[in-house]
């Protein structure tokens, strides 16, 4: 084997499922067109990427208000150019929000 080539090592792990849990999988794995235990690893990591993802999500820094206000005045500004063709709001759409910045200008 050639030295730049990595041996993948596959562990073999015995699982027992609920016979009504494996049914619905196999036919399900067939609908797919993969094997079962193909399906099985699917499903686990996707399993494993929500539960990471909820870890995440607890994790992260918490959005402020003052964030969001920062935000929006940031969208607020005007550019100086006109909409692009069909980028107009349509006819009888609110007009844009005039957002009031800390320093007391109006956005516009």
């Amino acid at each position: 084997m050639p030295a730049n080539q990595k041996k993948i090592t596959v562990n073999k792990f015995p699982l027992r499922l609920m016979p009504s849990v494996r049914k619905v999988a196999e036919q399900i794995s067939q609908r797919e067109g993969v094997s079962l235990n193909q399906f099985i690893n699917v499903a686990v990591a996707e399993k494993l990427a929500h539960l990471q993802h909820e870890e995440w999500l607890a994790r992260r820094a918490k959005v402020m208000d003052s964030s969001i206000a920062k935000a929006l005045l940031i969208l607020d500004r005007p550019t100086g150019h006109l909409p692009e063709a069909n980028d107009e709001l349509p006819k009888g759409y609110p007009p844009p929000r005039k957002c009031e910045n800390p320093s007391g200008k109006s956005g516009y």
